[in-house]
């Protein structure tokens, strides 16, 4: 599945899924929605967030993969597209391959003056947040997921 998401089908699915949420009774589409995605899903996130700027308004990674890259299609450049708010939680392995990344993002949201709450979780793997995940991590994914309610209540509330 991964091999067949590419950034154009990541924004037919943001589209598709943001819609098809609205034709249930149960949304109110008055009020903004959150969105949250793991490794991979860390782009569609940015993307679902730029996609849909006024059905998003709170969007959260956990060590999501390839939210900087120096291709024209990188996650990050679709910020100014943005209104949500962000979490961006960085596993300590994958801030240690792509040390700037962290760096980029925070100017980023800063340039676009977006709410965005970028950290890096000491002493995790990539994967940490799954409780069925090899690089599980209970006192990191416990804050990591506390960190979630607080945007969705300050965001979304």
């Amino acid at each position: 599945m991964r091999t067949s998401k590419t950034p154009e089908t990541e924004v037919t699915d943001a589209k598709a899924l943001t819609a098809w949420l609205d034709q249930q009774p149960s949304v109110d589409r008055s009020r903004k929605m959150g969105t949250t995605g793991y490794c991979m899903g860390g782009p569609l996130v940015m993307r679902t967030a730029a996609t849909n700027p006024d059905r998003i308004g709170a969007a959260a990674t956990f060590h999501g993969g390839g939210l900087v890259t120096d291709k024209p299609d990188s996650p990050h450049l679709l910020i100014p597209k943005m209104k949500a708010h962000f979490l961006i939680a960085i596993a300590a392995n994958d801030d240690a391959k792509q040390p700037d990344a962290k760096g980029t993002l925070r100017a980023a949201f800063a340039q676009a003056s977006l709410p965005a709450t970028i950290e890096v979780y000491e002493g995790t793997m990539h994967g940490w947040c799954p409780p069925d995940s090899h690089a599980y991590n209970r006192d990191a994914a416990e804050k990591a997921w506390g960190e979630l309610l607080v945007l969705f209540k300050s965001a979304l509330g």
